[in-house]
């Protein structure tokens, strides 16, 4: 399977990029802001939701390692993250726009981080082969 590359220049790309990234998982050291080039990095394992074709289980399931960057970054606010629990695991729930102004990424428990972006520039891609993993991330609906 080829690697994505993937580029958000507005809400709808962006749409597309969180629905990549869905359910991926990280350490909260794998969250990186460079704020001398503006530039927020997630170092993340996304499930490859791209082979649950038609809804329906893969016979395998896997990840992937990858990276979620964002350019133009003024700022980051988190709230609900334990910046000193480097092995802790954050589920990636959702990706959110209000906007051009902030970015806003939720994980699961209701850690949050936001961005302050002078406009959506992001760009999700693989880094790495695939790995079988064992589940599928269940949403309760199937």
């Amino acid at each position: 399977m080829k690697r994505l590359k993937l580029i958000a220049f507005d809400a709808e790309d962006l749409g597309i990029i969180a629905a990549h990234v869905q359910d991926a998982v990280m350490h909260v050291s794998d969250l990186k802001f460079h704020r001398a080039d503006k530039r927020f990095f997630l170092s993340l394992n996304r499930f490859v939701w791209e082979n649950e074709v038609g809804g329906k289980p893969a016979k395998h399931h896997e990840r992937r390692k990858s990276v979620l960057h964002f350019e133009r970054v003024q700022g980051v606010q988190v709230q609900g993250v334990d910046q000193k629990k480097h092995d802790y695991i954050l589920d990636l729930a959702e990706d959110e726009s209000d906007g051009d102004e902030i970015i806003e990424i939720v994980f699961a428990g209701g850690a949050t981080l936001q961005l302050s972006v002078e406009c959506i520039e992001a760009q999700l891609t693989d880094m790495a082969a695939a790995w079988e993993t064992p589940s599928r991330p269940d949403h309760g609906g199937g």
